[in-house]
C-alpha cells in the first residue's frame, strides 16, 4: 500500500484531485479508485501537475474512468490556483502544456482565469436521430468536442438518460463527445447543464462545455460576426455559479478564449492505494 498526498479542489462545482504521483503508479487504476465517491476521496477527475520542456507547467488530466482527457477548463482554472499557491511562479501570467495544447493560466486566491487552446470544428447545425425522434444540435471543439441543444426548460431535462444516447451517438463516433443542453436566460446569458464524456453522467459545472455553450450560443445570435473584440457572455451552471467568458473574433475565427470563475481549495489529506 503506497501513500500519497493530494489536495482537493473544486471550480464551479466540478470537483478534483490534485497530486503529483510518485513513479511507477498506473494513472488510469489511481482515478479509478480515488475518483469512486464511496470507496475513494470521489471526483470527477484527477489533475496532475508535472514538468514541461514546452511550458512552464504540465498538466495532465485524467478522467474517474481512467481515459486521459485533452482538457478540462474547470480543472485549468483549479490547477492554476494550485500551482499559484504551491510553487509561486515567477510570472503572473504562466503557461501550462495540455494535450489540447498550451494555455494560459493565472490566480489570485481562489479566483483563476484560463485562456484556452482556440475553439474548432464548429458545425451550427447536426441533424441527428434519437430515439427514432429528429434532433438538431450544434458542435463545436474546445479542447474536447461537445454537442449543444437548446431546450426551453433545462432545468427538467434528464440529461443522463438523453445525454447519454447522444455522447455515443453514430455521428460522434468513434470518440464520442460531451453534451450540453443549453437555456437562454436573457442577453449574453445562457444556462447549461451538461454529460460529461470520462465521467459518464452529469457534473455539476463543466468548463469547456461553459465555453461551448457560450461561444455557439454568440455566433448563432450573430450570424454575421466577422470581427469582434472581447466578446462577452456568462453561463450558469447546475451548481449555480455563472461562469464569464470572453474571446475574440478575427475573420470570422474565434481566438483568445478566456474562463474566469472560482477555483476552491477544499482538502488537503493524505491517500492510500493498494
Amino acid at each position: 500500500m503506497k501513500k500519497i498526498n493530494f489536495t482537493k479542489m473544486t471550480g464551479a462545482g466540478n470537483d478534483f484531485i490534485v497530486l503529483n504521483p510518485p513513479k511507477g503508479i498506473s494513472l488510469k487504476r489511481l482515478a479509478i479508485q480515488a475518483c469512486d465517491r464511496s470507496n475513494g476521496i470521489g471526483a470527477d477527475g484527477l489533475l496532475i501537475l508535472d514538468k514541461s520542456k514546452k511550458a512552464d507547467y504540465r498538466m495532465r488530466i485524467i478522467n474517474p474512468d481512467g481515459s486521459e482527457a485533452e482538457m478540462c477548463g474547470n480543472g485549468a482554472r483549479c490547477m492554476a490556483a494550485y500551482i499559484v499557491k504551491n510553487t509561486k511562479p515567477k510570472k503572473k501570467l504562466f503557461s501550462m502544456d495540455t494535450p489540447a495544447g498550451l494555455i494560459l493560466g493565472e490566480a489570485k486566491g481562489e479566483d483563476a482565469n484560463v485562456r484556452l487552446s482556440d475553439p474548432f470544428d464548429f458545425k451550427p447545425e447536426i441533424k441527428i436521430k434519437v430515439n427514432k425522434r429528429p434532433l438538431r444540435v450544434s458542435s463545436i471543439n474546445t479542447g474536447v468536442p461537445h454537442a449543444i441543444i437548446y431546450v426551453n426548460d433545462v432545468k427538467n431535462i434528464d440529461v443522463a438518460t438523453i445525454g447519454e444516447l447522444i455522447r455515443y451517438h453514430d455521428h460522434f463516433k468513434p470518440k464520442g463527445t460531451n453534451v450540453n443542453f443549453v437555456e437562454q436566460l436573457g442577453k449574453n446569458l445562457v444556462e447549461c447543464r451538461t454529460y460529461e464524456r470520462g465521467v459518464e453522467d452529469e457534473t455539476k459545472a463543466c468548463g469547456t462545455g461553459s465555453v461551448a455553450a457560450g461561444i455557439v450560443t454568440y455566433l448563432l445570435e450573430n450570424p454575421n460576426l466577422k470581427n469582434k473584440k472581447s466578446a462577452k457572455i456568462r453561463v450558469k451552471t447546475k451548481s449555480g455559479e455563472i461562469l464569464h467568458i470572453q474571446f475574440d473574433c478575427t475573420d470570422g475565427i474565434i481566438s483568445n478564449v478566456w474562463l474566469r470563475g472560482s477555483a476552491k481549495f477544499i482538502a488537503k489529506g493524505e491517500y492510500y492505494i493498494k
